[in-house]
């Protein structure tokens, strides 16, 4: 019996509300050069009390060693084996799901990004820059009006925040076995569309088609003139959060490929702001309507990417300070924690544990004082996959029955 369904057996309905609280990227390092983690020196005494009062421990998102992308990373938190072939789903879908796009079952999804290239036809920026949402969307109008009558089926493009966009395929006997274009590295070209497996190929043919022709319309774009893409993936099967586990759940994530997750996994996607502020007001008026409330934030992750060790304090306190709000609404259980680490010094995501602060009035207060990486290798809670996270938090709220007699 998978560990889900163990638990959908022993759901039961109860009054305690669960707060999951996702400081995207949160986990960090210390290393000669960086002696301490910007959760460790960020002023958070909201976050310490509750440390004090709580229990801590650590996540591993998938397995020992292993560096998660954002998508297996949440469905980890939410209780899915991330590498269970049911919750194999790429990164294209949920960001579709996130713009609140209508698909078909047939329909191949792809999250792109715009990037710039230089007059050899090499990378100089993954990101284009981060261009403005207003930006992209100019420029995905212009490379859409290049994509008629294309041979073999239909592409569409959606533009997303900042430099992303999703692109859609439909037509008959498309298959999602396409390979990334996006290299991951600087100085080269982007990687030719090609299928992954013989299932891809028509998707493959008519997604260098219409890559072809969107790179020609904004070859002379100063910043989004070339497009990488990945994550090629068709809608998911998976079994609904609400169903399983017999309660009311809400997301409330700013960002699109959030959103994604969360529809994936059948919650009810409320309209919120990008910073914490914005969140909590759309949880405060929406607090009588569900009993899960499932709250992302971004910009730990965005300024870890960057390396940017005093932006990621800044959002750590900025989250800090809005936390009395929602400790004003009396969360029967708290966690905070994140999807993955996203640590300053590698710019990038990685296979680093994740701290966890978990606040209920029966967690087992520790001896932990304050939270952040090297308080939590030592908090009762110790050091477990992040898929039996919400196992813990339905025991905590007295939503799981007794197993056996």
């Amino acid at each position: 019996m998978r560990h889900h369904e163990l638990l959908a057996r022993l759901a039961q309905p109860a009054e305690g509300k669960i707060v999951l609280l996702v400081l995207d990227g949160v986990g960090d390092l210390r290393t000669a050069a960086q002696f301490r983690t910007p959760l460790e020196a960020a002023r958070t005494p909201v976050l310490d009390e509750l440390a004090a009062t709580g229990a801590l421990g650590r996540i591993v998102p998938v397995a020992t060693g292993v560096t998660p992308g954002s998508g297996p990373g949440h469905l980890a938190l939410f209780g899915y084996d991330p590498a269970s072939p049911e919750a194999d789903i790429g990164r294209g879908i949920l960001e579709a799901l996130g713009l609140g796009l209508e698909l078909a079952p047939g329909d191949v999804a792809a999250r792109g990004n715009y990037a710039t290239a230089d007059a050899a036809g090499n990378l100089t920026d993954r990101r284009a820059g981060r261009i403005p949402s207003e930006e992209c969307r100019r420029v995905t109008a212009r490379a859409a009006a290049a994509l008629a009558d294309l041979p073999g089926g239909r592409v569409e493009l959606v533009p997303g925040e900042a430099h992303r966009f999703v692109l859609l395929a439909r037509g008959e006997g498309l298959g999602a076995e396409v390979a990334d274009t996006d290299p991951q590295a600087l100085g080269v070209p982007p990687l030719p569309v090609q299928a992954s497996a013989p299932a891809g190929a028509a998707t493959a043919a008519l997604v260098a088609a219409a890559v072809a022709r969107i790179e020609a319309a904004i070859a002379d774009e100063p910043k989004a003139n070339r497009v990488l893409l990945r994550g090629f993936s068709r809608l998911p099967d998976l079994p609904a959060l609400p169903e399983l586990y017999r309660m009311r759940c809400g997301a409330f994530a700013g960002y699109p490929l959030y959103r994604g997750v969360a529809s994936a996994c059948g919650m009810e996607v409320v309209p919120c702001g990008k910073r914490i502020g914005e969140i909590l007001d759309a949880v405060a008026a929406a607090w009588e309507r569900f009993d899960f409330f499932f709250l992302h934030v971004k910009q730990t992750d965005q300024a870890g990417e960057d390396g940017d060790f005093d932006a990621k304090v800044a959002a750590l306190e900025e989250v800090d300070a809005a936390l009395p709000r929602l400790l004003a609404l009396r969360p029967t259980v708290l966690a905070v924690t994140g999807d993955h680490s996203t640590p300053v010094p590698m710019k990038a995501h990685s296979w680093h544990p994740v701290p966890l602060l978990l606040h209920a009035p029966l967690a087992f207060v520790d001896d932990c004082r304050s939270f952040g990486e090297s308080a939590a290798i030592g908090g009762h809670l110790g050091t477990f996959p992040s898929r039996e996270l919400l196992g813990l938090l339905l025991a905590h709220a007295g939503r799981l029955q007794k197993f056996g007699a």
